[in-house]
């Protein structure tokens, strides 16, 4: 009798364990919920996402080499006008339509100053009569720099920035602007003849321009170097409501040797972790010394911490690292490029009540600056996957429950590139 009760219990807890005298199937959908069937998405991010990564200047031999979404190039404002008026964007079409030939987006910024060079100012405002450069030397070499005194150059400037916002604003071409004064257009003229309403402009006509910025885009992004920390040179000391405006940042000297002492608490200062939650953080690997730039993508960096490192606590976007073919191999150049930016994974896919639920995790750096979509059948996601930040996750509801692949939209896109997502449902 003992040995049939203990052979009953038995049986009963091997039932239990097993799920034994239950015939549901484990692999069936809970009540309520539909068979997802849908595909799309990738195993694992194996190419650069679309407006991130490591970014050449346009014409690199290199830049079609798969490890590039973003091309970079200076622009000169009296290759556009020359008379007043007068506005002949071909050179800017031309330069877009080079980088959209390679299916890349550009990153543009037009400058007065550049070292040993003559200023990029209009001949009609050069040859006005009360309209005086200043010929200095910057870096061992004759430098001339705009006469910022002068009425014409101050509303010329504000003037071609209008027209530049009315045609590009929302052109898919381009992904980031880039805007300033001084050498390089960089908000600093670090050797040279300084002179503030002269060789560069007055904190009050900065504080007019960094204003009229903010209006004249509502699409494109547009950033300013971290250099505008430095309260002898611009007004944002003086102002702290210009921190309110919505500009992006771009360090010219990242990863260098003064990095925590100088760029971080500029970057400090300028709000980074608010900030780059609506703008585009970027900039341009140093060229301090020939080491920095041979180790920015070494292991442990130049000086002690990965390139990979810095991104994720800058919430870098894009890295102009022109020069690094000399010293990367086209693999390690590009495994950094994919690291850089958003990267979206799905990690789960309901239908339920003739919708599809979706969860998003943002596994990247940064944020995706337009908005896009989870789509399926051309029917988007009700909400943007711009508010998605690094390391967050969300949900999403698409009010179509159907089997075509799930994709990422755009408008932002060229024709042809595409947004990938891991696929982890």
């Amino acid at each position: 009798m003992m040995k049939n009760l203990l052979f009953f219990l038995g049986l009963n807890c091997f039932l239990i364990a097993c799920g034994g005298g239950n015939n549901s199937n484990p692999d069936e959908n809970l009540e309520g919920q539909e068979q997802v069937l849908n595909g799309g998405g990738v195993s694992s991010f194996t190419k650069v996402q679309p407006m991130t990564g490591i970014v050449v200047w346009d014409g690199n031999p290199n830049a079609s080499s798969g490890a590039h979404t973003l091309e970079y190039s200076y622009m000169l404002f009296e290759d556009v006008v020359s008379e007043k008026g007068v506005y002949d964007w071909t050179v800017v079409e031309d330069k877009l339509n080079d980088i959209a030939s390679r299916n890349h987006q550009g990153i543009l910024r037009f400058r007065y100053t550049y070292v040993g060079q003559k200023t990029s100012v209009p001949k009609y405002i050069k040859d006005l009569p009360d309209y005086h450069e200043t010929q200095g030397i910057s870096e061992g070499r004759e430098t001339w720099f705009p006469d910022w005194s002068h009425q014409e150059l101050q509303d010329f400037t504000l003037e071609f920035y209008e027209k530049f916002a009315e045609r590009y604003d929302h052109d898919n071409r381009l992904a980031f602007l880039q805007v300033g004064f001084g050498l390089w257009g960089e908000y600093h003229i670090y050797d040279g003849p300084f002179v503030l309403g002269k060789t560069f402009p007055s904190k009050e006509y900065q504080t007019l321009f960094l204003n009229r910025m903010n209006t004249l885009f509502t699409n494109l992004h547009w950033s300013i170097s971290i250099d505008v920390e430095d309260g002898n040179v611009t007004p944002f000391r003086d102002n702290p409501s210009l921190l309110n405006l919505s500009f992006g940042l771009f360090d010219d000297s990242f990863m260098s040797e003064e990095h925590a002492t100088v760029n971080e608490q500029r970057f400090k200062f300028l709000e980074l972790e608010t900030r780059y939650v609506n703008n585009p953080v970027g900039g341009e690997f140093n060229y301090y010394t020939d080491y920095d730039q041979q180790n920015v993508l070494s292991p442990n960096g130049p000086h002690g911490e990965s390139y990979e490192s810095f991104i994720k606590r800058f919430h870098t976007t894009y890295m102009i690292g022109n020069d690094q073919y000399k010293y990367q191999s086209l693999d390690r150049i590009k495994e950094a490029s994919i690291h850089t930016g958003y990267k979206f994974e799905v990690t789960k896919f309901v239908k339920s009540d003739n919708k599809s639920l979706l969860t998003v995790r943002n596994v990247g750096t940064a944020p995706i600056y337009y908005d896009a979509y989870l789509s399926i059948n051309g029917n988007k996601s009700t909400a943007s996957l711009r508010t998605v930040l690094p390391n967050e996750e969300k949900e999403f509801t698409i009010n179509y429950d159907g089997n075509e692949d799930l994709v990422i939209s755009c408008d932002r896109l060229l024709k042809g590139q595409t947004i990938d997502f891991k696929r982890s449902f």
